[in-house]
């Protein structure tokens, strides 16, 4: 199986975003990747709630949506279309939908986990001030792989890493904008903690640069695919690029033969 990872930079222009999702897609596509995963909040990214809102998709019917709907079934590809700011009802969600190699939906993942921070004469940031959160855990099959879904802030929580490994997991996705503050101590380390622990392989898709008003909010980049023993099998240089990892099941399958640490996993008393 072939997992690309694409890193973006994107801004307030959804146009402009869309069309070098659009230009990526296609280059990554040329390598015939199994799944290409985009990073969160790829179609929009500024730091106004009515700006973004503006933005936001009814899945099925939005720009963006249908965009990738497309492009899988033009490049014959599973699509992990990062995250885009869905509109449901009243509500807004950050959610990613997943297209198969015909262009159907066949995921649809809202994030779990909001970034809430409120840090005493510092940064103030309330993700749960823009979009409600999920309640489902989400898998879906590329071949006869079952891959879990997850969003930016979820990797600081391993008890969905967990519940994704125990609903059959054997590729976790995240879509991120991590923080280049956090990310250069904490994204890395993190996404290997989370790879060891599930025996999974990590497929990280992030975004890298300024983004918001004057590009004052800088995002860590790094997009990387991670095998389960926790070694990074690829990485994607300090730009806007793409990069690809074959992964194989095969030693998925000889980690967790020769090191089955789910069958002792146990709850303390």
């Amino acid at each position: 199986m072939q997992i690309s990872v694409v890193q973006m930079n994107s801004r307030a222009n959804k146009s402009e975003n869309l069309r070098i999702a659009e230009s990526l897609i296609q280059s990554a596509a040329q390598s015939s990747p199994d799944l290409i995963v985009l990073p969160e909040y790829f179609a929009h990214l500024g730091e106004n709630r009515d700006d973004s809102r503006a933005a936001s998709e009814l899945f099925g019917e939005g720009e963006a949506w249908k965009m990738m709907s497309s492009l899988a079934a033009r490049h014959r590809v599973t699509l992990h279309a990062g995250s885009m700011m869905e509109r449901s009802g009243n509500n807004y969600f950050n959610a990613t939908a997943v297209f198969n190699p015909e262009g159907r939906q066949i995921a649809h993942y809202r994030k779990l986990h909001l970034f809430d921070v409120d840090v005493p004469g510092g940064l103030v940031y309330r993700e749960s001030d823009n979009v409600s959160r999920g309640d489902a855990v989400v898998t879906y099959k590329v071949g006869d792989a079952t891959v879990g879904c997850s969003i930016c802030y979820d990797l600081r929580f391993p008890e969905l890493f967990r519940a994704l490994r125990d609903a059959g997991a054997q590729v976790i996705v995240l879509p991120a904008a991590f923080t280049l503050m956090t990310g250069k101590d904490h994204w890395e380390v993190l996404l290997r903690a989370r790879a060891i622990e599930t025996q999974c392989f990590v497929a990280a898709s992030a975004q890298i640069f300024g983004h918001g008003e004057n590009g004052q909010k800088v995002c860590y980049g790094h997009s990387m695919v991670i095998d389960p023993w926790g070694m990074v099998v690829a990485q994607v240089p300090d730009r806007v690029g793409h990069a690809a990892a074959h992964i194989d099941m095969r030693q998925l399958d000889e980690i967790r033969t020769k090191l089955p640490v789910a069958n002792h996993h146990v709850l303390p008393l």
